[in-house]
């Protein structure tokens, strides 16, 4: 028996296609959100949660958990205001076809605060990226804790911050505050290894403009207090700053393609690029003969790294010191500079543990690491001695000598007292340490040296500033010149300028499969 199209165009649908479609319209509908609330977000200039989701995850990939989530909170009129979701979007996706877990908190629904249900969705994916050992990102906006639910929020962000820890060196965890992140909920930034936020419209802070006022009498913006520029010169918790959300999300996609998805596996590589014969001739005219002339150390570091490119963390605050993730041969590294041209490139409290921070979470994901080095001591002064330099400088010293990356140390031209020791010198563990014919290792510079060690010769000198150039001569030539280390065993190689990039690649390639046996431990107990 044949049915005619006339027939079948009339059956009515089956109880299954009114459950899918039925399915497909609530699931249109959440996505849509209330357009009178989507529309008040993008006159603030955001995006929602979801289109943030577009453009930061590979199209189509995006797989969401706990779309029909909605909270069970009693009182204050919040069973009249169930909306599913719970404020939250969140699930997985890849990015340039690699797996990452994520969550887009949604201001469009109760501000984006964070209540019990919120909570257990942001809990669930990241015990789910750390099982799969897939890097992790939270996208942030939200007005922090939900009154309404009182305490529940509060172990909401307990059960968040002790996830954060126990995902710590396991798994990369990145942070993107795109509007408020206020109260406990900037704790999860903090314990984060990268942070990024969005000038003029993002927020980081503990407690509000109205609570400081309240407390202390004084009047402050909230872009004063805890906007993208504060975090990004004063506190350092801002790691990077963009100026709109669609050049900050693609930047978080940069950075995760140069991020390994957990600590088992290697960050991902490229096709080498012929590094270790490679000459790079302009290097022997960045850096000046004399000691005391600036230059731009980035310029170094773009000779040396594929292509010139980099990724500058923190660039804005401690630029006395740069780091930066970039590719030498194919293979990512971790970049650790003195900057000259800020401070002369001393080292201080912020800048040795900005430098800590990026040495320890490059040993954690094996990246190796490559330490250049010009640097002619720690910044001297009451200040710097009552902030902690001498605590804050041992991070930077415990961070490198706990470190089982492969290390590649070159030294430009200074590199004096305990400023070169810490800067991965080979006493604290460096594997390969190269240095160019200008480079001077010394307690101190030779001035200093000599006016301490011939102080009362000089008092008494007849002529003190020919005696002085006589005894600058002598000490340079004893125990400064370029072969002195090398000599003694310091150094394993100078080399030409122009040979950098092919040495450190060579010295990479030659430390790749490098294993190190560590004690067993419990943890150690680093100078906090």
């Amino acid at each position: 028996m044949t049915i005619s199209p006339e027939v079948l165009q009339e059956a009515p649908p089956s109880p299954m296609d009114r459950l899918r479609e039925e399915l497909a319209d609530a699931r249109a509908d959440v996505a849509r959100g209330r357009p009178q609330a989507v529309q008040r977000q993008h006159s603030l200039g955001k995006r929602t949660a979801r289109e943030r989701l577009d453009l930061l995850l590979d199209e189509g990939s995006f797989l969401e958990i706990e779309m029909f989530r909605r909270h069970r909170a009693q009182g204050l009129g919040m069973e009249a205001q169930r909306p599913h979701t719970d404020g939250v979007v969140a699930g997985s996706g890849t990015i340039d076809g690699r797996r990452v877990f994520v969550y887009a908190q949604d201001f469009t629904v109760f501000g984006g605060s964070l209540g019990e249900a919120h909570a257990q969705k942001i809990h669930k994916v990241m015990d789910l990226a750390l099982s799969s050992g897939s890097p992790f990102i939270g996208l942030n906006d939200s007005g922090g804790a939900r009154i309404q639910e009182g305490v529940l929020s509060l172990n909401g962000y307990g059960g968040i911050f002790q996830r954060n820890v126990q995902a710590s060196g396991v798994i990369p965890q990145i942070a993107v505050v795109l509007g408020p992140c206020a109260g406990g909920a900037a704790y999860s930034t903090a314990l984060a290894d990268f942070t990024f936020m969005v000038r003029d419209t993002a927020q980081l802070y503990l407690t509000g403009p109205d609570v400081v006022e309240a407390v202390t009498g004084e009047r402050i913006t909230h872009a004063e207090l805890g906007g993208a520029q504060v975090h990004a010169t004063r506190s350092g918790l801002a790691t990077f700053v963009h100026d709109d959300e669609e050049s900050c999300l693609a930047a978080v996609r940069d950075l995760v393609s140069m991020l390994p998805g957990n600590n088992l596996s290697r960050p991902p590589a490229l096709p080498a690029r012929g590094a270790a014969g490679d000459a790079r001739p302009r290097l022997a005219e960045i850096v000046p003969v004399e000691p005391n002339k600036p230059y731009d150390m980035r310029l170094v570091v773009a000779e040396v790294v594929d292509d010139g490119d980099y990724l500058e963390l923190h660039q804005s605050w401690a630029p006395n010191v740069i780091c930066a993730l970039a590719r030498i041969d194919g293979q990512v590294v971790g970049v650790v500079g003195n900057q000259p041209t800020v401070l002369a490139g001393v080292l201080d409290v912020s800048a040795a543990e900005k430098a800590a921070r990026f040495v320890r979470f490059c040993d954690a994901f094996s990246i190796p690491l490559v330490t250049l080095v010009d640097v002619p001591g720690f910044l001297p002064g009451k200040e710097q001695e009552h902030a902690g330099v001498i605590r804050h400088g041992a991070k930077l010293l415990y961070a490198y000598c706990e470190a089982t990356v492969p290390r590649v140390q070159v030294i430009l031209r200074k590199a004096y007292g305990g400023a070169y020791i810490v800067m991965d010198s080979r006493s604290i563990g460096t594997d390969l340490s190269l240095a160019w014919p200008t480079n001077e290792i010394a307690v101190m510079g030779a001035e200093g040296a000599v006016n301490i060690i011939h102080r009362k010769e000089l008092a008494a000198a007849a002529d003190p500033a020919a005696r002085r150039a006589e005894l600058l001569e002598q000490y340079t030539r004893e125990l400064v010149h370029p072969a002195y280390t090398a000599e003694r065993g310091l150094v394993d190689a100078v080399i030409d300028p122009v040979e950098t990039r092919s040495a450190v690649a060579r010295g990479l390639a030659m430390l790749r499969d490098k294993r190190k046996h560590v004690a067993p431990r419990k943890h150690g107990n680093l100078p906090l």
